[in-house]
């Protein structure tokens, strides 16, 4: 069973800045699409943004809150993907997931993915 393991989170205030990485082992993360996810109390998760596998080109992709403020990446090197975060918001506060599909391209669409990690809490307060 593929494991995936996020670091990075913490409190921060508004206008901040973090980065999020999301670990794997037992798999090489280049080979799938993985996605980084956020669920606030209360609300449904969605997508924050994913990135295409190696051979896709490591295309990244945004929901528009994140678009210039967030940048997806990889380090193939160490198995791992980052989530970089500047200017954070207050609305930005939520548990954050990286996920992976079983198979198939990625989305923001949570469904589509079938491994997830335990999430790192990000908390954007003065």
């Amino acid at each position: 069973q593929p494991e995936l393991v996020e670091s990075g989170g913490g409190l921060v205030q508004p206008g901040g800045s973090l980065r999020l990485s999301c670990a794997a082992s037992g798999f090489s993360l280049n080979i799938y699409p993985i996605g980084w996810f956020r669920q606030a109390p209360g609300k449904e998760r969605e997508g924050v943004s994913w990135v295409s596998d190696s051979d896709d080109g490591e295309t990244p992709y945004y929901v528009d809150s994140a678009k210039g403020r967030f940048t997806i990446s990889r380090d193939n090197a160490k198995n791992t993907v980052y989530l970089e975060m500047n200017n954070l918001r207050p609305e930005d506060t939520a548990v954050y997931y990286c996920a992976a599909p079983a198979f198939g391209e990625g989305s923001l669409d949570p469904d589509q993915y079938d491994y997830w990690g335990q999430g790192t809490q990000v908390t954007v307060s003065s």
